[in-house]
């Protein structure tokens, strides 16, 4: 770990959120692939919007294109991935936007590192279920994962060859 860095900082989160008119937060929408996590986060981000509130979408498939493109599925990489959106999270609440992260991260540890990386109360966790098993997600599931994972072609796909959301 690097000890020569100092944090940069010019304007402090009170004096953006003043300037914003807003107070930065975090939504963080998880559940199974296909449970409306991401289409959840759009409809909330377009209201926001409408109403002059400055939102920013993190979403899993969006973040692995760059700045997780590197990792994959296995336990330590969905460790390090949460672990880097959670840094992006803290900085984008403490701009003082509304960030909307969507993300199946199955793991409880992960996402309570990612609460204790923001300010007490900036940081609400939405479980987004949509109805009992994954049948539902299943049927929503227009990138075909679910029949992958059950072929063995995805492994420790959340729901299907790997724990459920804890």
């Amino acid at each position: 770990m690097a000890t020569n860095v100092k944090w940069q900082n010019t304007m402090g989160r009170e004096e953006r959120e003043r300037h914003l008119k807003q107070r930065g937060v975090t939504l963080w929408f998880t559940g199974l692939s296909g449970a409306g996590k991401s289409t959840l986060a759009v409809a909330l981000e377009r209201h926001l919007n409408s109403n002059n509130k400055a939102t920013y979408i993190l979403d899993g498939d969006n973040v692995r294109h760059g700045l997780c493109k590197d990792l994959g599925f296995s336990a330590s990489d969905r460790v390090e991935n949460i672990r880097r959106v959670g840094e992006v999270c803290s900085l984008f609440t403490d701009a003082g936007l509304i960030v909307l992260a969507a993300f199946v991260s199955p793991y409880r540890e992960d996402r309570d590192r990612v609460r204790r990386l923001l300010p007490e109360r900036r940081f609400i966790e939405v479980y987004v279920k949509a109805g009992e098993g994954v049948d539902v997600c299943e049927s929503r599931d227009v990138k075909g994962l679910y029949a992958r994972a059950r072929r063995g072609e995805i492994p420790n796909f959340t729901g299907e060859s790997s724990l459920c959301i804890v």
